[in-house]
Order: structure tokens, then sequence, then C-alpha cells
């Protein structure tokens, strides 16, 4: 079993359909808009892995199928913008709850970054091209445990290079911001680089509550999906930043960083206090192999 292998989370059975939903001639007109965003991405080549151009994208993707975006702040002392913390040039690891394949494109709606996805998304028709040209890492989940230390290298390479990297340390789909655990291979990266780590809560509603129409879990059919977040009439995403978080120990960033996404404790989890200038300098410090 790859140290990347989690829970298996929530089964299909545990995505509702969307109430209410949208009549056929407005779902239809949804189909046509995400083809003509989808198309124009594609055409957009290289450049789709600019800042700016991604934003757009995502969003058009977003407003194709009708679903609304929402960025709040998890705490008071929460920078407003962006989620990268920019530090000496060092990119920050932004880790968020993992809900549905729309996560991403609700996330990099709000600040662009590079992504770190399961193999399969590379191999999905038409979203496996867009991600490898919007930067995507991609991760084999079921491969040799012997691979991860070289990856956590990568990643801790990136960050130091500048480059904020969003992870999704559940690894796998769960219907709601509570279910699973947070793997802490990804947040050895940030102590390798010295950089921070940003939780961010990932929550999709409907009619002025919580919904899970827009869940992939499973082994669902992405289709289906596809099908439920098109059809749902009022559904949106709220993107919840809460304060960024320094760290020397992976097991205690992200137990904090996962404290944080729920709401529990946002601003006192890590031991040494977000920002705290002897945790970063130990992290710049730290020598030696992922273990």
């Amino acid at each position: 079993m790859s140290a990347w292998t989690v829970d298996r989370g929530c089964p299909a059975s545990c995505a509702t359909e969307p109430d209410p939903r949208v009549p056929l001639g407005e779902l239809a007109r949804r189909y046509a808009t995400l083809t003509y965003a989808l198309t124009r991405a594609v055409a957009r080549g290289d450049r789709l892995a600019e800042p700016e151009v991604l934003r757009t994208e995502a969003r058009a993707v977003l407003g194709a199928l009708g679903v609304g975006v929402e960025r709040v702040e998890g705490s008071p002392s929460a920078e407003r913008v962006p989620f990268s913390v920019r530090a000496d040039g060092v990119g920050t690891l932004v880790v968020a709850n993992h809900i549905s394949w729309l996560d991403v494109v609700a996330l990099l709606a709000v600040e662009p970054v590079s992504v770190l996805a399961k193999r399969e998304v590379g191999r999905w028709p038409v979203v496996g091209a867009l991600a490898r040209r919007a930067g995507t890492r991609f991760i084999d989940r079921d491969g040799s445990p012997r691979g991860l230390p070289c990856l956590v290298a990568e990643l801790a390479d990136a960050l130091r290079a500048g480059t904020s990297v969003l992870v999704f340390p559940q690894a796998t789909t769960w219907c709601s911001v509570t279910g699973g655990r947070f793997r802490r291979a990804a947040f050895q990266a940030a102590v390798d680089a010295g950089a921070p780590v940003r939780p961010v809560t990932v929550e999709y509603r409907q009619g002025g509550g919580p919904s899970t129409a827009a869940a992939f879990l499973g082994e669902e059919d992405f289709t289906a999906s596809l099908r439920r977040v098109a059809g749902a009439r009022g559904l949106s995403v709220r993107v919840t930043a809460s304060t960024a978080l320094w760290g020397t120990d992976r097991r205690v960033l992200a137990a904090a960083a996962r404290r944080a996404v729920l709401g529990t404790d946002p601003s006192t989890a890590a031991s040494c206090g977000p920002f705290a200038p002897s945790c970063r300098e130990a992290a710049l410090a730290r020598k030696g192999p992922y273990r």
C-alpha cells in the first residue's frame, strides 16, 4: 500500500441530487457555455499557465456551470490577499479539504497556484490536457512508497523557488469538510523549504445551507458529478483562508492545518504560532532525508 493511500472516503451515495434544479433549457445552455469555455482554455495553449489567464479561465468554467464563488477569511489575523505568503522568495504550501473535482477550479479562480493532483486526472479527456498546460504536478498514489521522498524533495524545491503549491492532504474526497485525516508527507516539504502553510476550507452551499451536490465520491463517473453540478440552481462554493502557519514538525503542522480547516482552532494550532521567526529559521536550517 502506498504512503499516499488513505481512507476510502465517502461512498457515491453521499452525493445528493441538487434541489432546486434548473430547467432543461438552462441546463443545455450551461453545457454549451461550458464547452465554449473549455475550448477557449485549450486554445490558450501554454499561456494557460499564466496566473491571470488561469484565473480568468477558471472563473469562466464556474460561470458556465452557474456556480458562484465567495472568498472569506477564517480569522481576523488572516491576510486578505493572497493565499501565498511571500517570505524571502519562498512559496506557500496551500492545503485544503477535498470534496470535488470542482475544488481545484474554485481555488484557481480565487488565486492561481500550482496544483498537486492524482495521476489519473492527467488521463481525463480535455481536463487532463488543461491540467498539464496549467502546470499541474501529478502523483501516483498507488506507486511504491519508495518514491515518496523524491516527491517531497520536488515539492520542497518548488517552494524554495517561490512556487506556491496546492495540496489536498486527505488524498481522497469526502462529502463534507470534517471527513478524513491529513497525510503528513506534503507538510515535510514545507518544513524542509522553510515555507509557510496556508490552510483553506472549501464548502459548497445551495439554498442557504450545505450541499453535497458537487461532491465527487467513490467510484462515481465524472459525467454524473458534472450533471449534478450543472443542474443545480444557486450552487455556490465558499473558500475560507485561515492564518498561515510555520513549523518544524510535519505532524504538528498537519494537525494544526486540519484544525484550521475545520475551524476549531485556526489561530493557536501551531506549536510555535503563525509566522514565528524561530520556527522559520529552524525550518530553513533543517537537513536530512524525509522519514
